[in-house]
């Protein structure tokens, strides 16, 4: 179902009877050609239907901002968010912060003879509930979960009515707080999902909790209310298009029943999964033993197994998966925990593009449009009773685990209960998601073993291979914890040989999908992370894409090239067209996907950035079934060899890019010999003092110092450029032992030797202007960073556009999901996650660089190298506040030509404690390396 079908009408005070509801928010499409056969329920939203489509409330909040001042708020909100109370962060606990709502409707008058309930989806977090001056009912407590009164006795119909409610942000019950609000995430209050009411038939269908399997079987168990006669309920099954599913099937019902089941068996049904989502609904009427209908509705609901098989894996369907996928906090900057479909479908939506197939509700159950849209495109889920490490007493959790699993148990996308997290579980409460769930899924208990899956969360990359290798099966609800830049795809490479390929790994769930920054409105719309607690995501606050998005999208795409190595080293030689693949897919044959083929010419300094396509097209599919290798074949035209590279993208049967690959026909001695010319006239003129010597070549002056063989200054036109200070080796010593300069053809040579690490270094200025800087090294045994240094004044830098691997930085255990293009970026001084938010970042490791142009105050500086491989380095990022084991090493200076480059850890673990990706250097020997300069203006 589209989200613009998704679409819940505010009732006028005559009334509009709409179609059935399932989860608020969500009508449910009637086939083509159908009609309900009896009334259904009606529903007038009250707020707004989300976060994007409010209602104004009157509002008055008893502390901090505005307190005790009656005004206007939207709902659903959270009322931080809209100046009101203060703001607060897990374990501040505010019990004197509450607010008092007031709102004035009219029910429709057509409501008589109908039971009327009064819906909240969600508030926080004691809610006590008053209607035209009469409580409604208990204080509810817990702040993410349904609930609802009888209003009937309480409404006037087609008169205004007074609706008050009082919302406490904290509970005067300790095990809510405990469970919700010392947690580690921001605390919020008020009514921040939608509030309706909802008329029923006196004889209606209350519930249906669906169990349909993938044999075909179907239950439905139905709880019906006000049955005062014997009555026959009838249900039908179809897709979503209309098509209809076997017969219509029914069962008698007597009088004063309060339950029923429903039993078919249907034909090979088209199943649920998530590279599959195929939806199913089913239509049930309530009907008089004379036929007369009472009450219909409509349901919606996917054909099914999920099974634990112990100490194998998680099956769907018959067939083992793994779970691909990212912790996800329902958050926006402005509205906290309110959100929309539309909020919903963006974070599902860039998931799916990192190629996961599931997410965990960390750490509540989420919006149910979240759900019902995880339904229609397809994404596993684990859905979360909240309790971050503290547990709800059972006479408070009861309520909210029935409450729960009856809201969301017919969502196929479903797998696992949660029982709260690291230790937030009280085990009494284990059995009672069962006696609310039909299908009877499995509850875990995220970060312990339990149901036979053992979630631990946090582990080392040694810990990992051993549980991979264990007994049970293995899938970690939390790991590579992403604060800052470290962690989420950093290490993730290593990480995913082990889990995505061991029998008794069920894959895991990176923390986490975005950095919780609250945007304050009393600090001048200000992200505020609570410092280091909250900017652990994949994804900034405003889903800004961070460089680990794509390493995982790389690194979790279902279609992998076999033998990676070959295209990295080897590519084009003994090239033979065809490309072996790996399909990772779970149930997805490869023929389902499309390929693409380009050849690409690359832009050259001074001409723009990207590329231009010199021949292009496509490849078909071939026949590869889940978990086998095929050869997919293209058609390139003879002359292919004449590009630049070779760029190959798949695509997923829906459209969707799974991952390219640009692979390079031309390597860095062809693009130095394209861009650097050498002079074929002119000359060079030198000057000496007792300290260096100065080589001129036009309106260049570049200057040597006789001391170190160091460069000291450049001047172009007379004006400076201040690259200065190198070559100085990124590790060891080095002490001159020699000096020496002379002509050489159309250039002038200079050239010092040493003892040290640094063996030689020779510059060569040319009658053009290109300066030519060969350098020789010798390294062994393990090193943060192989290669030299320069300095460069930051505050000079404009801007970069370079050939290579882009446009994010990359570090040693970060090198997947950057492509080679000609990359253009503004400066910037974003520390990720932390300040700035510009991405990609402008400053750090920039990997495979071919030819670079930095642009400054003082001009273009362009760098070309000789070989390939080269790491170009600038500056040194800023990291975040107590950013624990989230950071990496730089070498001295500002620019950095270098063969070695250090990882980075994440918040738990530092480099160490991660896989081979992680380890040092391993230096081998002599390293020798030619870099070309032109300054201009």
């Amino acid at each position: 179902m589209e989200l613009n079908r998704r679409k819940l009408f505010e009732l006028s005070t005559a009334g509009v009877a709409t179609a059935g509801l399932s989860t608020l928010g969500v009508p449910q499409a009637s086939p083509v050609g159908a009609a309900p056969a009896g009334p259904v329920t009606e529903t007038v939203l009250l707020t707004g239907s989300d976060a994007d489509h409010t209602v104004d409330w009157d509002f008055q909040v008893t502390a901090g901002r505005r307190a005790g001042e009656w005004g206007t708020i939207p709902t659903p909100s959270n009322w931080e968010c809209h100046g009101f109370g203060s703001y607060h962060y897990g374990g501040d606990l505010v019990p004197a912060e509450k607010g008092s709502y007031r709102h004035r409707f009219t029910p429709p008058a057509s409501w008589s003879g109908r039971r009327i309930f009064l819906v909240f989806e969600a508030a926080m977090t004691d809610a006590e509930v008053r209607v035209n001056g009469v409580s409604a009912g208990p204080v509810h407590q817990g702040g993410f979960y349904r609930f609802r009164y009888d209003a009937t006795a309480l409404l006037r119909l087609g008169e205004p009515n007074l609706l008050e409610v009082t919302v406490s942000k904290e509970s005067a019950d300790d095990s809510v707080n405990d469970a919700e609000r010392r947690g580690d995430f921001w605390n919020f209050g008020g009514i921040f999902r939608p509030v309706t009411l909802q008329a029923y038939p006196a004889a209606r269908v209350d519930r249906v909790a669906v169990d349909a399997r993938a044999d075909g079987t179907f239950t439905a168990q139905v709880t019906l209310a006000g049955v005062s006669t014997a009555s026959r309920l009838t249900a039908r099954l179809r897709r979503l298009d209309g098509t209809a599913v076997g017969d219509p099937f029914s069962v008698a019902v007597a009088s004063g029943a309060t339950s029923a089941t429903l039993t078919t068996t249907a034909a090979q049904p088209l199943l649920w999964t998530a590279e599959t989502p195929h939806l199913h609904q089913v239509e049930l009427t309530l009907a008089s033993a004379t036929g007369v209908a009472l009450h219909s509705t409509v349901e919606r609901f996917g054909f099914r197994t999920v099974e634990v098989r112990a100490g194998d894996g998680i099956y769907v369907n018959g067939r083992r998966i793994v779970l691909k996928g990212a912790n996800r906090h329902t958050f926006w900057p402005t509205s906290g925990r309110a959100s929309s479909p539309r909020l919903a479908r963006l974070d599902i939506e860039l998931m799916k593009d990192m190629n996961m197939n599931a997410v965990r509700m960390s750490h509540y159950p989420p919006d149910a449009f979240f759900l019902d849209l995880c339904d229609e495109l397809g994404l596993y889920v684990l859905d979360e009773l909240t309790g971050w490490q503290r547990d709800y007493d059972e006479g408070v959790g009861a309520p909210l685990v029935e409450a729960m699993v009856r809201r969301d148990v017919n969502h196929p996308s479903i797998l696992f209960w949660d029982n709260g997290n690291e230790g937030g579980w009280n085990t009494a409460l284990d059995d009672d998601f069962g006696r609310h769930d039909p299908q009877r899924r499995a509850v875990l208990h995220p970060w312990a073993t339990f149901s036979g899956v053992d979630t631990s969360h946090y582990q080392t990359y040694s810990s990992t291979v051993a549980k991979a290798a264990g007994s049970t099966v293995f899938m970690p609800t939390e790991f590579l914890h992403g604060l800052y830049d470290g962690g989420a795809g950093a290490g993730l490479n290593d990480y995913w040989k082990v889990m995505g390929g061991a029998q008794r790994s069920a894959g895991g769930f990176i923390w986490a999908l975005v950095d919780e920054s609250v945007a304050r409105d009393d600090r001048g719309g200000a992200l505020d992370t609570n410092g280091s607690r909250a900017p652990d995501g994949i994804l900034g606050p405003y889903r800004e894409k961070e460089g680990s998005f794509f390493t995982i999208k790389d690194i979790w795409s279902p279609v992998q090239p076999a033998n990676p190595g070959y295209y990295d080293s080897v590519f084009p030689a003994s090239f033979d067209q065809t490309v072996k693949l790996v399909n990772r897919y779970d149930f997805t044959n490869l023929r389902q996907c499309r390929f693409t083929w380009q050849l690409l010419a690359f832009a050259a300094p001074g001409t723009g950035a990207g590329h231009r396509v010199v021949a292009e097209g496509p490849a078909d599919g071939p026949d590869v079934a889940p978990g086998a290798t095929g050869a997919l074949r293209l058609g390139l035209p003879a002359d292919w060899t004449g590009a630049d590279a070779l760029r190959l993208d798949a695509t997923d049967p829906a459209g969707r890019a799974l991952t390219a690959w640009t692979w390079r026909i031309r390597k860095a001695p062809d693009y130095a010999a394209r861009v650097v010319r050498p002079a074929t006239t002119g000359s060079v003129v030198t000057t000496e003092t007792t300290t260096d010597v100065t080589l001129i070549a036009g309106a260049t002056r570049i200057t040597i110092a006789k001391a170190s063989g160091r460069l000291t200054g450049v001047r172009r036109d007379g004006s400076p450029v201040s690259l200065v200070n190198g070559p100085a080796p990124a590790h060891g010593t080095a002490a001159l032992t020699g000096f020496s300069h002379f002509r050489d053809g159309t250039g002038w040579v200079a050239q010092a030797g040493y003892s040290g690490d640094l063996v030689s270094v020779r510059w060569r200025l040319d009658a053009n202007g290109w300066l030519r800087l060969d350098y020789h090294y010798r390294a062994t045994g393990d090193h943060e960073h192989l290669g030299v240094n320069f300095d460069y004044p930051e505050a000079n830098v404009r801007g970069l556009t370079w050939l290579g691997d882009g446009p994010y930085r990359v570090y040693k255990n970060r090198l997947r999901g950057v492509h080679l293009d000609v990359w253009t970026k503004p400066y910037n001084d974003t520390a990720t996650g932390a300040s700035g938010f510009g991405y990609p970042e402008f400053k750090g490791y920039h990997a495979r660089t071919h030819w670079a142009v930095l642009q400054t105050s003082e001009g273009a500086v362009t760098v070309v190298a000789a070989e390939d491989g080269l790491f170009l380095r600038l500056f040194t990022p800023a990291p975040g506040p107590d950013p624990q084991h989230a950071v990496t090493g730089y070498p001295a200076g500002g620019i950095s030509f270098l063969d070695g480059i250090a990882p980075i850890g994440n918040k738990f673990h530092d480099v160490t404690a991660l896989g081979p990706e992680s380890r040092p250097n391993a230096a081998t020997g002599d390293y020798h390396r030619t870099v070309y300069f032109r300054f201009d203006a």
